[in-house]
């Protein structure tokens, strides 16, 4: 007889369109899609942000190099930029209090003030309008002398308008324009008050400007690359041989975008949602594939008796399953690449800049994924269809497949947690949710083999129901099948609670850091002798809760008796906190919304300090050393006892440092509270008129911002979450049919013995019933051990699951094996007993 020897594209390319018309690569093809999708959108969207933040760098900062400083800088700044061939521009800002002429009302604002010279800005353009409504033009110039350009939210407090004039100090300047963009507007305290922009020439007729005030002096330089790594190096020389303090240099990565602690937890959640989903299609890949294998037994032995070798059906199956992958994982790319785009619009008041189109690395990477996933986990067990013996055709018992290798796994393995790593862009992230997986799946086959093994020795205890016996009997006659089953429901559970848990925390970190009634006013500069007017002021007006801080200037000047030297810290950001000011402030009560992560808080402890924990982290600090701050010339040395950690995106009052004492005797204080106004009109002017001195900053409109981009965050959090579940729900499907021939053949006999469908209805449920609670139950104890792993060390969010997780999770999986053996092993006791019984003999 003639051997079979036809093209091996021919073969695999019929191979794969059979397959495909009868559906028997449906879960396959749906888990790559779903995994390749998942991260490709993820990666389309930070392909994109990131891509626009490098293009938009030195908009943000103004300039290729900023020097910043709480003093006027010395003229050989200046001259050095001169000497390199940089172009420069310097312009200073600082709050102060802006108001309408009294003839138009006299209400008072607190407004941010930046007095720029010729030159500003050096990169990017501003855009201005000449009325109210209009669009703007961008330009590069600046206001007149005499003039200012102003936001359009301070017109509407103030009741002015373009061309009118605002009073500030002692000057009265006509507002020229409306300011409608501002490339280096930056972020912190000050950028939630609108921005009035004026010229330096009109600086000194404000009398704003005196010897004790609190100045943000800024020198932008602009120029050749290579020079300006050479001022930046002599500005550090200088800094260390002159020692000079409150001077920094500002870049990119020294900066802290507005929402920047949102953006990250976002980030890093949809990164988690797309591992997660990643690893499920992987196990759903390997579980659909042996199930593809089981089916095609008996083609590929008729193939080997017609004379197909070994190595051209092997061929044939690695080219099926590859054009599998690339055909997956293309739709994958395309599905992604529609997703990302819901992102950039759910994200659009958080990203505010328009972001570049993306590079093609996600798309080569969803390609790649589709592959590796697709020939690392789902041809293994196909492979071994050419190693089906002829003899098949007549021996049915002969061919079946065999497990892999543990090399052969372990590599696939090993690439798949590679091509993750890469893509999680953190590797802590990666590390847990890849290893923790890993682990996970090798515990929940652990455990489900001790489960088989001790149902198996109560097997003859009697007492129990026909139908419960029966189930249980069928469950431990097959082990490998029962713990691939159990453990591949429970990866499944698994990933779904930890992100249920995850994103629940999440999400309450997020809205319990802006809650509905989160204080939207700060008043600042409360003198020790107006306290308790103050306060009975609130009272009056009807505000009852309120925070309320004493404030304290000092500077961290002694680390354990050794002198603190900026230039001893390699992290730029400790050089910055080395050399500023803190605000510090003392309480006998710890702040309710700060927790004590290390320690303990000591009321009255007179040597005592409390520290934010990530300026412990930043400085290298730690529980019992000595810190020793100057505060307006007094040298105070206190231990530290107890570090706190700070939601600094909070609407609340926070400091760095904490004197657990009621007083401190002979540190110059002022009073900072913060409280939700109520809301009535009149009531700043009326508190500002009773305290004129007070400088009160109205977050109203901030808030219902942050409280806008929080929920836009949040959609697009629980938008990418629907992968991760349809994910779950593969491998759920995938765990319940892998059984579906067992199941068959086992049933057929049953039913020819004279058992009826309504028992062994009962047992098929007791079985889902069985190995779903046991796959929850695993499943929800893990989740809450990852999740407190992931919570701390990933997203730094406090961990408190609720003790009925478990419970939860075993009825979750209960119910869901249930539904998903509904559907997956409906026709099984459907067909005729003949018809089945041909089918188990076939």
């Amino acid at each position: 007889m003639r051997k079979l020897n036809p093209s091996i594209w021919a073969l695999g390319l019929r191979s794969l369109w059979r397959d495909w018309r009868a559906g028997e690569l449906t879960l396959l093809l749906l888990a790559v899609t779903l995994a390749v999708a998942a991260l490709t959108a993820v990666g389309f969207f930070a392909d994109r942000l990131q891509g626009g933040l490098q293009r938009d760098a030195r908009q943000l900062l103004g300039g290729d190099l900023v020097v910043r400083s709480d003093q006027p800088l010395p003229p050989s700044f200046l001259q050095q930029a001169q000497a390199l061939g940089l172009q420069s521009t310097a312009h200073l800002g600082f709050p102060t209090m802006a108001r309408a002429p009294d003839a138009l009302g006299g209400a008072t604002r607190l407004v941010a003030l930046k007095a720029v010279a010729a030159g500003y800005p050096l990169r990017g353009q501003l855009r201005v309008a000449d009325q109210i409504g209009a669009p703007g033009q961008l330009t590069q110039a600046q206001p007149e002398p005499g003039s200012v350009w102003v936001e359009s939210g301070l017109l509407d407090v103030l009741g002015l308008q373009p061309g009118q004039s605002l009073l500030l100090g002692d000057a009265s300047l006509r507002i020229a324009g409306l300011l409608l963009q501002e490339p280096d507007r930056g972020a912190g305290f000050l950028s939630f008050a609108p921005r009035v922009l004026m010229n330096q020439a009109d600086l000194v007729a404000t009398g704003l400007v005196q010897p004790a005030s609190r100045i943000d002096y800024r020198l932008a330089l602009v120029g050749d690359d290579a020079a300006v790594q050479r001022f930046r190096r002599w500005v550090e020389a200088r800094l260390t041989q002159d020692g000079l303090r409150g001077v920094s240099l500002e870049s990119l990565d020294s900066g802290r975008p507005e929402m920047q602690q949102t953006l990250e937890r976002a980030e890093k959640f949809l990164n988690l949602v797309a591992l997660l989903a990643a690893l499920l299609s992987a196990v759903a890949v390997a579980m659909s594939a042996r199930l593809y294998a089981l089916r095609h037994l008996d083609d590929c032995a008729m193939l080997r008796v017609l004379g197909l070798s070994q190595a051209a059906m092997a061929r044939a199956y690695s080219l099926a399953f590859g054009l599998a992958g690339l055909i997956a994982g293309g739709l994958g790319v395309l599905i992604g690449y529609a997703v990302h785009h819901g992102f950039v619009w759910l994200l659009a008041d958080l990203i505010k800049t328009p972001m570049p189109a993306p590079s093609l690395w996600p798309v080569w990477f969803g390609l790649g994924v589709g592959l590796t996933l697709m020939l690392a986990f789902g041809l293994p067990p196909v492979l071994q269809l050419s190693r089906v013996p002829p003899l098949r055709v007549i021996r049915r018992e002969l061919g079946n497949p065999k497990p892999l290798s543990l090399a052969v796994l372990g590599l696939g393995a090993l690439g798949f947690a590679g091509l993750l790593l890469a893509a999680s862009r953190d590797l802590k992230l990666g590390a847990i949710a890849v290893g923790g997986f890993a682990l996970a799946l090798g515990l929940f086959a652990l455990l489900a083999w001790l489960v088989v093994r001790l149902l198996r020795r109560l097997l003859g205890q009697g007492g129990a129901p026909s139908w419960l016996s029966l189930a249980v009997r069928q469950w431990t006659a097959r082990p490998g099948y029962a713990v691939v089953q159990v453990s591949s429901l429970a990866v499944g559970l698994l990933a779904l609670v930890l992100l249920v848990l995850l994103r629940t925390d999440l999400v309450a970190s997020w809205r319990a850091a802006t809650p509905v009634d989160a204080p939207n006013r700060f008043v600042i500069n409360i003198q020790p002798d107006q306290q308790q007017a103050f306060r009975a002021a609130l009272e009056q007006q009807g505000v009852s809760r309120y925070d309320w801080y004493p404030m304290i200037r000092g500077r961290l000047v002694t680390i354990n008796g050794r002198p603190v030297n900026p230039q001893d810290y390699q992290d730029e950001r400790a050089r910055r906190l080395a050399e500023r000011e803190f605000n510090l402030s003392h309480s006998v009560e710890a702040p309710g919304h700060n927790r004590v992560v290390a320690g303990r808080w000591q009321a009255n402890e007179s040597d005592g300090i409390s520290i934010e924990s990530g300026l412990a982290e930043t400085l290298g600090l730690k529980l019992g050393d000595r810190l020793g701050f100057d505060i307006a010339g007094m040298a105070r040395e206190s231990v530290i006892t107890s570090l706190r950690q700070v939601d600094w995106s909070s609407m609340r009052v926070n400091f760095f440092a904490i004197y657990p004492v009621g007083r401190l005797p002979g540190a110059p204080l002022s009073y900072i509270s913060a409280f939700r106004a109520p809301d009535r009109p009149g009531f700043d002017a009326t508190l500002l008129r009773a305290f004129p001195n007070l400088t009160l900053v109205d977050l109203s409109q901030t808030l219902a911002q942050v409280q806008q981009v929080l929920g836009q965050v949040i959609r697009a959090v629980e938008a990418l979450f629907g992968f991760t579940l349809l994910a779950g729900l593969v491998v759920l499907f995938a765990a319940i049919a892998a059984t579906r021939g067992e199941r068959e053949r086992e049933f057929a006999i049953l039913r020819a013995l004279g058992a009826r469908s309504s028992l062994l209805r009962r047992v098929q449920r007791a079985e889902l019933l069985g190995a779903g609670l046991l796959a929850g139950t695993l499943a929800s104890g893990v989740a809450v051990v990852v999740g407190w792993v992931l919570a701390r060390q990933v997203f730094g969010l406090a961990w408190h699951p609720s003790p009925w997780v478990p419970l939860a999770g075993a009825l979750s999986g209960a119910l869901l094996a249930l539904a998903a053996g509904w559907w997956g092993l409906r026709g099984v006791l459907r067909a005729p007993v003949a018809q089945t019984l041909r089918r188990a003999a076939d």
